[in-house]
């Protein structure tokens, strides 16, 4: 038979029958059936249909049942294993299959990509029926019948023997588990398989007309993309996620935001609008926009890349933290309801821990019982018993240093942050921290360091006065 493939090692340099896969010996199958899909049952039907002998089949079914067949070799044409007798005399048995030439290769590709559910089936280790139904229409029968299974056998049977019957019964266990197997045996190996697909696919997106024909008519609805061109279907794409290029490396992040275009122009702007402010906040998103792309690019993605949305005063707080115009900083303290002194101790804390540490400043929070008691045990271990401080809680989540000008704040987040008292007004001293004694520290730290500031003040204000 021509169509058959014959000798006993891969074949070299036709079509693509260098393709092969070796499987280790399967274990016995006591009490199971060989076949459970529909194509595997096909294969089995097809062995059963062929062989003559149904008593030669039997003996091959207790072969493989008592684990009698070696590693199964699959490639183009030819299934090979050793298959022992009960008396342990091997005999190397081959099955041949009929390969497809490429002009039905080219069939079968083409009915293949035409559907998105043939591709997603094939992915999914099953072997679609309407692929097979497809194809028996224009005359290729993607799975054995009658006859197609030649055996050769090195006991010299003329029919299917027990040995080669035994190896056609493990190949339907094989054929269960990955359909790819039956396509090796037709002449594509699966890797070959895919990439055929994939450069097939990727003709067809790239020429979509030739897919639906020149008058743009296809055999299911037209999917539309922007701007009325072709698109692609959902479920095709997703069938096709394994066979696609890969994607474009990603492009590398700026060194820097790019500058907003300047609003300055001759034409005064419409009432109500101030073009100086759209190029600050033009000059923010830019920047925000460029934070979050050099995060993704870097491999920081998640949901930490967005950031959470902020009330109008909190955000009003955030642009002020960013700039040092005083111009700015005016608008923003009328706009979000603030004195200056409160909006320069709300971007104080903003800089020390953001929304965080704008709340601990700004609203007041009463712990429950639990976690009062919690807090209590925290500032009792956190120092020596002659080196603790006097502390009075002073409101829901504060505790003020009695004697001194420093404060200690609970977040709702359990980490505690440092407070001094400048101009009659307690001020943000530092970022958070776990530990009540460090943040009590910074802010010991930070008011001492204040009150040398101003104690050198005064002394250059008195030196200058005698002159």
């Amino acid at each position: 038979m021509s169509g058959y493939g014959h000798g006993v090692g891969p074949r070299q340099g036709q079509g693509h029958g260098g393709d092969e896969r070796t499987f280790e010996a399967l274990p016995p199958a006591k009490g199971a059936a060989f076949a459970r899909t529909w194509w595997g049952l096909a294969w089995l039907k097809a062995l059963e249909d062929t062989a003559l002998d149904g008593q030669q089949l039997k003996a091959g079914r207790r072969h493989a049942r008592a684990g009698a067949v070696g590693a199964v070799s699959v490639r183009p044409g030819r299934i090979t294993a050793i298959v022992k007798d009960r008396d342990g005399t091997a005999h190397r048995s081959d099955v041949l299959v009929r390969e497809f030439s490429e002009e039905e290769w080219e069939r079968l590709l083409d009915l293949a990509v035409d559907s998105a559910g043939h591709i997603a089936a094939l992915l999914d280790r099953e072997m679609p029926p309407h692929l097979v139904e497809d194809a028996a229409v224009t005359g290729l029968d993607l799975l054995p019948g009658i006859g197609d299974l030649e055996p050769e056998c090195g006991c010299e049977a003329w029919d299917h023997c027990p040995h080669t019957s035994a190896l056609c019964y493990q190949v339907a266990r094989l054929l269960d588990e990955d359909p790819f197997v039956l396509l090796l045996m037709r002449g594509r190996g699966e890797r070959t398989l895919l990439d055929q697909l994939q450069a097939r696919s990727a003709r067809r997106a790239a020429a979509p007309s030739e897919r639906d024909g020149q008058d743009g008519a296809g055999d299911g609805p037209a999917v539309e993309g922007a701007g009325g061109m072709p698109g692609v279907s959902a479920a095709e794409a997703y069938a096709a996620r394994d066979i696609l290029p890969p994607l474009p490396a990603p492009p590398g992040a700026l060194s820097g935001p790019g500058e907003p275009l300047s609003l300055d122009t001759e034409t005064d702007p419409e009432p109500g609008v101030d073009p100086a402010a759209l190029e600050f906040l033009a000059t923010d998103a830019a920047a925000r926009a460029h934070r979050m792309l050099v995060a993704a690019l870097g491999g920081s993605g998640g949901p930490e890349l967005v950031e959470p949305p902020l009330t109008a005063s909190q955000d009003a707080v955030r642009l002020a933290a960013g700039s040092s115009a005083a111009w700015i900083t005016a608008r923003l303290a009328d706009g979000s309801g603030r004195s200056r002194a409160d909006l320069d101790a709300a971007t104080r804390a903003w800089r020390f821990g953001g929304a965080a540490a704008l709340a601990v400043l700004e609203e007041e929070w009463t712990p429950d019982a639990d976690t009062l008691a919690r807090a209590a045990a925290r500032l009792a271990e956190a120092w020596e018993g002659d080196e603790r401080p006097v502390l009075r809680r002073t409101a829901g989540a504060r505790w003020t240093v009695v004697g001194a000008e420093a404060q200690l704040r609970l977040g709702a987040d359990g980490r505690w942050w440092p407070y001094r008292k400048a101009g009659g007004r307690w001020s943000p001293a530092g970022p958070a921290d776990r530990d009540p004694a460090s943040a009590l520290a910074t802010a010991a730290a930070t008011a001492a360091l204040a009150s040398d500031a101003t104690g050198a003040g005064g002394a250059a204000g008195a030196t200058g006065g005698g002159r």
